[in-house]
């Protein structure tokens, strides 16, 4: 099946493209955007990966699903697009920034600029119908984003995983921690983020990793 995705996700992710699972995927988005208020919109499906390509990948950040207000959603999970008033997991997110790193609040809540650096923000459900929380959960793409997590925790070393929340630390349970940095906390979200988010220490800690490693730090 011809999907258009970044050249060197395509490569790695080619085998899952034939799959019977993604082309029924497949059937399900196209006849979700044809028939009902679907977001992203449907160029930006694949943005995450657009904007972060394989090679480039050095930090890996788990959402769940896209937002599903209008006007909210451009592929890359957490964040917005400009201009765009900041959810409240975002608020918590850049508060947690400002107080480990003395980093003062950006004026746009669009993470592009983290993606450019090889942060890959990615959501474990790709599409949701408008104003209606979780509705393309359980439908594949929680498949297609495990086997794209997979082929980073296998085929790459020193990587650092952001897995905020259960959703995201059992999406990403079977990462070999002695070959990556593994970073768990609960959720940004305004229900836990003041039971653990805030004091985590998660973008210094990346940052002091990348370092070790020899990799260029983020600027968050």
């Amino acid at each position: 099946m011809e999907v258009k995705i970044e050249p060197s996700w395509k490569l790695v992710l080619q085998n899952e493209f034939e799959k019977e699972y993604f082309v029924k995927l497949t059937e399900f988005v196209r006849n979700e955007y044809k028939t009902k208020l679907t977001f992203p919109p449907a160029n930006l499906i694949f943005n995450a990966f657009e904007q972060c390509p394989f090679d480039n990948a050095k930090v890996v950040i788990i959402g769940q699903d896209p937002y599903h207000g209008d006007g909210q959603a451009h592929g890359l999970c957490f964040s917005v697009n400009d201009g765009v008033v900041f959810p409240p997991s975002l608020v918590n997110i850049f508060k947690e920034i400002e107080r480990d790193l003395e980093k003062s609040k950006p004026i746009s809540g669009n993470l592009i600029r983290w993606a450019k650096q090889g942060v890959l923000l990615l959501n474990a459900t790709l599409t949701v119908q408008a104003h209606v929380a979780g509705s393309h959960q359980g439908r594949g793409w929680e498949t297609f984003t495990d086997a794209a997590i997979n082929k980073l925790a296998t085929e790459k070393e020193n990587l650092v995983f952001m897995l905020w929340g259960s959703y995201a630390q059992k999406k990403g349970a079977f990462i070999d921690e002695k070959k990556h940095l593994v970073l768990k906390s609960v959720h940004p979200s305004p229900l836990s983020a003041y039971r653990g988010f805030i004091g985590n220490n998660h973008f210094s800690m990346a940052n002091n990793y990348l370092k070790i490693v020899g990799k260029t730090e983020i600027d968050w």
